[in-house]
């Protein structure tokens, strides 16, 4: 898991704001691809031992990753390390074949480092930040709940296993279809909140229909469980997108590291069948994790949305972020020449020099190439 989410923040900051989409859910396709492997391995082996080495030791592969895989940029940037910024900037501009100027970035200040605990330092942050805990606990506990809870459902266990699998591709392409056009808060919202409904549907099929409507209680629980693949995949990008640079892949381990108290949960939300007696028993944990799920989604509507704007750089930006307020500049040069020629919307006139709201230091920098930029080849 951490190897994923380290993953993705880098993959997550070497695009710029067009990108982000395709870097943030593309990833998952290959979670779910994942999870399909693993139905068909432990249908092949039945022993958990052997189960557990079969798929611990391709992770070895991911130490050589160290010599192939690029620094972010961001990264480098926010701890003012500019020089070692330029040397992958200027390699991923001539793999595209792009030409930069002599000077590519210049900041004036200090850029200031932030820590992990200065999410909470404003009423503002404090409250983004829980809500996004609140989000990736809640989200975490629904899908891997609904993973355990397919050996409840009756039937097959290495089937339905294998269909919870195969339902998160339609999930995150409905995510590529719609996270542009509507939105990362309102489709993470709508996804959290029909899943949850979903889930909670199933108490009627199960204490009305019982083993006649088997199929619609499958159904139903699968739609919960798209939904729930479906917030993940939004959340991912969402929070790296609130969370401020100096302190994005912090905020998302923590978010990762607080979604696991769900992931805990999970297993014994799926067992209360097994406290509670009844038709109402087997309902019950899809009952929790429909209304966490609603709750949740909610919840996240507090939230400023993302989809298209620059990433917030430092913790002063991510105060700002979302509001109506007018954010404050800053400098940023690209060759020694000063012009600061640009109209009331910060379109920039004069390429020599930028300065827009929302300093997002690399797509600024990017944006005078007019190219998209691979660093991977």
């Amino acid at each position: 898991m951490l190897a994923f989410m380290t993953g993705f923040v880098i993959g997550m900051e070497l695009v710029g704001p067009s990108k982000r989409m395709w870097a943030g859910i593309i990833i998952e396709y290959f979670f779910a691809l994942g999870l399909v492997i693993l139905a068909g391995v432990a249908y092949g082996l039945r022993d958990w031992k052997y189960i557990e080495m079969c798929v611990a030791f391709p992770n070895i592969i991911y130490l050589s990753y160290f010599w192939f895989i690029p620094e972010s940029p961001r990264w480098l940037m926010s701890q003012g390390r500019i020089e070692e910024a330029e040397v992958i900037l200027r390699h991923a501009a001539s793999v595209n074949n792009a030409t930069l100027p002599e000077k590519i970035l210049e900041v004036e200040a200090n850029i200031p480092r932030g820590k992990l605990w200065h999410l909470f330092a404003s009423k503002v942050m404090a409250i983004r930040t829980l809500v996004i805990i609140f989000n990736w606990m809640v989200v975490s506990m629904v899908y891997y709940g609904l993973s355990l809870n397919t050996g409840n459902l009756g039937g097959d266990f290495y089937l339905n296993f294998t269909i919870s699998g195969l339902v998160e591709f339609p999930a995150y392409t409905l995510c590529i279809l719609f996270l542009d056009r509507l939105g990362r808060k309102w489709l993470h919202c709508t996804a959290m909140v029909v899943g949850g409904l979903a889930c909670v549907s199933t108490v009627f099929t199960t204490i009305f229909g019982g083993d006649d409507l088997h199929a619609l209680t499958v159904t139903l629980a699968m739609i919960g469980k798209l939904g729930a693949a479906a917030a993940f995949a939004v959340i991912y990008v969402f929070s790296a997108e609130l969370f401020p640079t100096t302190v994005r892949n912090a905020g998302m381990g923590a978010s990762s590291c607080c979604a696991r108290v769900g992931g805990i949960l999970a297993p014994y939300v799926a067992d209360l069948n097994k406290v509670v007696p009844g038709d109402f028993g087997h309902a019950l944990p899809l009952v929790i994790f429909g209304s966490a799920s609603v709750a949740a989604g909610l919840l996240s509507l507090i939230l400023p949305e993302t989809n298209g704007k620059d990433l917030p750089e430092t913790i002063e930006d991510a105060k700002t972020f979302g509001s109506n307020d007018k954010k404050a500049s800053k400098e940023i040069y690209l060759n020694e020449m000063y012009t600061p020629d640009t109209d009331p919307n910060g379109t920039i006139k004069d390429l020599n020099r930028f300065e827009q709201p929302g300093p997002d230091l690399l797509n600024v920098a990017i944006s005078s190439l007019n190219t998209s930029i691979d660093i991977f080849n």
